[in-house]
């Protein structure tokens, strides 16, 4: 597992599973002979995508940042239609780490479309209840309400069965939200309508989680956006405000989806200076 420091928090990544997903849905009306020199295509044109949560550890708490695909949630042919080749092992990932599933405090999901939702349920003796039961789960409060209640473009990934065992440890916020020293949530909108991203900062130094505004490396181009956003001219706003304030503080852009980098520093045209690269 590879891990980082910012401050007094490690970052680690755990094994959440991955998916292949049509590259050119990622990456919208880009064309391929563009983004396929920064990011490679299987024959199928699906581009690997982790699903990878990060875990913060500091300040006395187990901190996650996204939930991974779960086990056992999907049919077979929701993994043959989003290319899972792998489900998540995240009870092993933090054994490794000498920690439980009851251990983790807090979960930062910055939204709760299925490919990072669907491991905050699981199966125990025939019903679904919470994977993580005493861990608090902060989301907007408009990504909270679109969960339970999706439009018909929003249903298929909003599901019921990631939601329902788990509504009584949800906690929701309008705009921002401090959930441990120097770590803040910020709803952004863009990806989805209550889709937020993750900074943190900690003695002088600073990380920036753009989520699904960002999913991999190769969008750093605040022009290159996915054709599964519900509001692209948001994320493109999201992504002209919060790219320079990452660039301008030196900080890491730490990822969920990246197959090949768990985190990057990088200048304000994109270029890469430092790296924590994805042991494959």
């Amino acid at each position: 597992m590879e891990q980082m420091k910012v401050g007094q928090y490690v970052l680690t990544w755990l094994d959440g599973g991955v998916t292949h997903l049509d590259g050119g849905a990622m990456f919208g009306v880009v064309p391929k002979p563009l983004w396929s020199k920064k990011y490679p295509c299987n024959d199928l044109n699906q581009i690997e995508l982790r699903t990878d949560p990060i875990l913060i550890q500091g300040a006395g708490k187990n901190i996650l940042i996204e939930a991974g695909i779960g086990n056992a949630k999907l049919t077979d042919k929701q993994k043959r239609n989003f290319g899972v080749t792998a489900e998540a092992h995240l009870e092993e990932s933090l054994a490794e780490l000498g920690l439980t599933l009851e251990e983790i405090d807090l979960i930062l999901m910055t939204h709760l479309h299925f490919d990072h939702a669907t491991g905050l349920t699981r199966w125990r003796d025939g019903e679904l209840v919470p994977t993580f039961e005493n861990a608090a789960i902060w989301t907007t409060e408009t990504e909270w309400a679109e969960m339970r209640h999706p439009n018909i473009r929003s249903r298929n990934t909003y599901w019921e069965q990631n939601w329902r065992p788990i509504e009584d440890r949800v906690r929701t916020f309008k705009e921002t939200v401090e959930i441990a020293e120097g770590i803040v949530l910020h709803h952004t909108g863009g990806h989805s309508d209550g889709h937020a991203i993750v900074t943190i900062e900690s003695d002088g130094e600073c990380a920036v989680h753009m989520a699904d505004l960002m999913p991999t490396h190769a969008h750093h181009n605040v022009l290159w956006v996915l054709a599964y956003d519900d509001y692209p001219m948001d994320s493109i706003q999201q992504k002209l405000k919060w790219l320079p304030y990452g660039v301008n503080r030196g900080a890491w852009f730490t990822f969920y989806h990246d197959a090949f980098y768990r985190a990057i520093k990088m200048d304000e045209k994109g270029t890469i200076l430092e790296a924590v690269e994805r042991r494959t």
